[in-house]
């Protein structure tokens, strides 16, 4: 009789497979942290925004505008590692992860794949022009219209599972080590960027952390939760509030605690002040 009664899960999706054989044992360089921030001038902002341009604006692209601005702000977080060495970027690029949900496929087992949308110096981009390429990119891999997403996802199901840790470490060691661009075999340029955001608020959760994923050699990891009602101090009074926290996961080999409180400050200008930091209405 066996020790635990189990059952093999046999439907597993491309990011499922990709996670398996990222991590291995605990023992990494991660800084987590916490910050809630006041999100009534912003929700404001919002409105104001969606009234003057017609167009949805949401909490994740305002993040988003944010987290491109503290990198603007903290150059030296805007880094990666190569030959034990940080390589400082020359460009700000995010990625933000969207659920794929393909009801053709789930079912109990609850089928559901992850991806990512890249925003290429989204330091440069309005917020009009953030939206615009959000939503193209989103309906496209939504659609399974993105011809390199879908190809790199195909390629993955081909991975037997116990080669996986390896051939994910092969694949970092040649997309950064060795800087390769291997877009002519199917695999994006540098699918990931700078830092990565993951709204955790869509789901309903108010907070969460998120591990660092090692082979996209990302130092940063946002997750804004959902926006809640809080208690919160207005000119000595107790009044109620709109707040959101943020969970942020940041590898300490490259982000201390000097970087993590100028990305902190930046962070909560762009959203507790947006009419004085974000795009003029």
């Amino acid at each position: 009789m066996p020790n635990v009664a189990l059952r093999k899960k046999r439907r597993i999706s491309p990011f499922r497979k990709i996670a398996i054989g990222t991590w291995r044992d605990a023992y990494d360089p991660s800084v987590y942290g916490f910050m809630t921030v006041r999100m009534d001038e912003a929700l404001r902002y919002i409105d104001a925004f969606r009234a003057r341009h017609g167009r949805k604006l949401t909490v994740t692209h305002l993040v988003a505008k944010a987290a491109a601005a503290a990198l603007a702000a903290c150059p030296d977080a805007n880094a990666m590692l190569r030959y034990n060495r940080i390589y400082l970027r020359e460009t700000i690029d995010l990625a933000l992860q969207v659920v794929i949900a393909d009801e053709a496929e789930q079912g109990a087992d609850g089928q559901v794949d992850l991806s990512v949308v890249k925003l290429e110096r989204a330091d440069q981009k309005s917020l009009l022009e953030i939206i615009d390429l959000m939503e193209e990119r989103v309906a496209k891999i939504r659609r399974r219209q993105d011809e390199q997403l879908e190809s790199t996802r195909q390629s993955m199901r081909w991975v037997p599972f116990l080669l996986m840790n390896a051939f994910l470490r092969l694949l970092s060691f040649l997309l950064y080590t060795l800087n390769l661009d291997l877009r002519w075999a199917g695999l994006p340029k540098d699918p990931f960027g700078s830092a990565f955001i993951t709204n955790i608020g869509s789901l309903g959760l108010e907070a969460a952390l998120v591990p660092l994923v090692p082979y996209s050699r990302v130092p940063i990891l946002i997750a804004p939760g959902a926006l809640r009602e809080a208690p919160v101090v207005e000119q000595g009074r107790v009044v109620a509030g709109k707040v959101m926290t943020i969970g942020a996961t940041f590898d300490h080999r490259i982000i201390d605690g000097w970087h993590a409180a100028v990305l902190a400050r930046t962070f909560r200008r762009y959203l507790e002040q947006p009419f004085a930091h974000l795009d003029p209405l």
